[in-house]
């Protein structure tokens, strides 16, 4: 055995392995923080129960009340990991320089935001596991093709992400904190996850319609409470957010 053989061999890991490992931590890291479980975890969670057994909000469709409030609250799920929790902190992340250090690091950037998607993702099916496990304990009988689900969950999660990434990365932290959770707020009342929008006057109702929230709460309902279809006009909004959301955080997103 030559010296050669304990030569070091200087220079970045494979771009995979640094993808898998920053989810990886990505990942460690939210699930160590208590307010983002409060908020991605905790709040759905309490409402779904709340509402399911206290008639509080009049719910509209066939079955029980939980049939109409799952769907909704999985759609809020998404939009707290993917909006809420994942702008609060990369928000924060940027204005302590976090996000410019990793930046200046082997890993690139789109591998760095890759893994915060990835994160998101891993985040997402802990919440729908533990969402549609309390609600079939509560009664759900959920009806549709699960694939149509799958990809009203994905195009969700790509419109908040998106939205999210944007607000991080043009916003001051504490700024992006304010807004987040005013619209984490407003879109719960609103944007019919609990409150049916039929309950809101027709021309405001035609704007709501339009909020990916909306959209993905109403195709949600569609396909597990009713078994309809593939919700195309759902998806539509989704998507069209999607484009618009990554297309702008791509363009705008400051690193410093």
């Amino acid at each position: 055995m030559t010296t050669t053989d304990h030569a070091p061999k200087p220079g970045a890991a494979p771009v995979g392995r640094m993808l898998l490992a920053q989810t990886a931590f990505e990942t460690r890291m939210l699930l160590r923080n208590g307010e983002q479980l409060l908020l991605t975890v905790v709040i759905p969670t309490v409402l779904l129960v709340l509402f399911s057994a206290v008639d509080v909000v009049a719910v509209e469709g066939p079955g029980k009340r939980v049939d109409f409030l799952a769907p909704g609250l999985l759609a809020l799920a998404v939009m707290s990991t993917a909006f809420t929790g994942q702008a609060i902190a990369t928000g924060f992340e940027r204005r302590y320089g976090v996000l410019k250090r990793l930046g200046a690091s082997p890993l690139p950037r789109w591998a760095l935001l890759t893994a915060k998607t990835g994160c998101v993702l891993v985040t997402e099916a802990l919440q729908v596991a533990l969402l549609s496990v309390i609600a079939l304990a509560l009664g759900w009988s959920p009806q549709g093709n699960p694939l149509t689900v799958a990809a009203l969950l994905v195009l969700g999660t790509a419109a908040f992400s998106g939205l999210g990434l944007l607000m991080a990365g043009t916003l001051r932290a504490e700024a992006t904190l304010a807004a987040a959770n005013l619209v984490f707020v407003l879109l719960l009342l609103a944007g019919g996850v609990v409150v049916p929008l039929s309950k809101f006057p027709a021309a405001v109702r035609s704007v709501l319609e339009l909020l990916p929230i909306a959209a993905l709460s109403d195709g949600l309902r569609a396909v597990l409470q009713t078994g309809a279809g593939v919700p195309w006009a759902d998806l539509g909004v989704l998507a069209v957010w999607a484009v618009l959301g990554l297309a702008a955080a791509a363009r705008f997103f400051r690193w410093e």
